[in-house]
């Protein structure tokens, strides 16, 4: 096979823009392996990609790609490569580009690792780049301890249904803000106190020893409720003030009590072996809003950005689990 299923757009636009077409198969370089995907995930960074909001990164060659993170089975393994073997389930993220949503991914095994054992590959798919993320900012940037406060907003979405789980596997208190048909989800996740964004704001909530901040809006207001020594990690910005958003945070990463931390991920093996053991010891389950084929992926965009999302919007490129 020469050509491969994949989704692609042609211009910047409304989820619209997305159709299932055909490109090359990749062919792995030396020190890479090829993988058969089974499944992907929607992830907020492809909406802004795919509706030109940050088209300075994207540039404008088109086709484009989308998809960044995936599960599934080593089909080629390269020589010189140690680790991976044909036949191996997998996850991983491909780091600063995207193409997942198709058929085959070429990349480095520095990037894989083996998938979870306990839960399937369309479910698993739902957190390769949430989960590395939840644990990215918990743990690496925010240093949570067991015993403080941690706050999540978005607590219903894929980072943050994730930072919800493991701030419980951490030790902490966790306090969760979403929208208001979701809190007895996100108390079902391990939320000692869930809040609706329409019943509380900023000052009626905190103090914090942590906020974990998926929503992109308000940063300042929400740094206020930091404590003495407290941590606030942001892996959003508001796209609508991009340029102000950016500047309040990088001007709080170094002034002023509280300090704002921000990433962009890139996660590597480690990490994907540590998300993979808290899936496998229950700490961490998936959870998947909905399973749609890689033809429907524009319709999973359209459900992303109305909101009311609970977990993640699965892409199912294979029709069969790898045995």
């Amino acid at each position: 096979m020469t050509t491969m299923r994949a989704a692609l757009f042609d211009r910047y636009g409304p989820p619209e823009v997305l159709y299932e077409g055909r490109v090359p198969v990749p062919v792995p370089k030396p020190g890479e392996v090829l993988v058969k995907v089974h499944a992907t995930s929607v992830n907020g960074g492809e909406l802004a990609g795919r509706a030109g909001r940050v088209r300075l990164v994207t540039g404008r060659r088109f086709p484009q790609r989308t998809g960044i993170d995936f599960t599934g089975e080593v089909a080629e393994v390269t020589p010189g490569v140690r680790g991976p073997a044909v036949g191996d389930r997998v996850w991983g993220v491909l780091g600063r580009t995207m193409g997942s949503a198709a058929e085959y991914v070429a990349i480095g095994p520095g990037r894989l690792s083996p998938a979870p054992r306990t839960v399937s590959l369309t479910e698993a798919a739902s957190l390769p780049a949430g989960g590395t993320t939840g644990l990215t900012a918990l743990k690496a940037h925010a240093g949570l301890r067991p015993g403080e406060r941690l706050l999540v907003r978005g607590a219903a979405g894929g980072v943050g249904s994730v930072a919800v789980q493991l701030g419980k596997a951490l030790g902490a208190h966790v306090t969760a803000v979403a929208g208001a048909g979701r809190l007895d989800f996100v108390r079902e996740l391990g939320a000692d106190e869930a809040y609706s964004y329409t019943e509380c704001g900023p000052g009626d909530l905190g103090p914090f020893d942590v906020i974990m901040d998926t929503a992109g809006t308000d940063h300042r207001l929400w740094r206020r409720r930091l404590a003495p020594g407290g941590r606030m990690v942001a892996i959003s910005f508001d796209l609508d003030h991009l340029a102000s958003s950016l500047g309040y945070l990088l001007a709080s990463t170094v002034h002023g009590k509280g300090r704002v931390r921000f990433f962009s991920g890139n996660p590597r093996t480690a990490l994907l072996k540590e998300l993979t053991g808290y899936v496998d010891s229950g700490a961490l389950r998936p959870v998947v809003d909905t399973v749609r084929p890689l033809a429907d992926l524009a319709d999973a965009h359209r459900a992303l950005e109305s909101g009311g999302v609970r977990g993640k919007h699965v892409i199912q490129v294979a029709e069969e689990e790898p045995a």
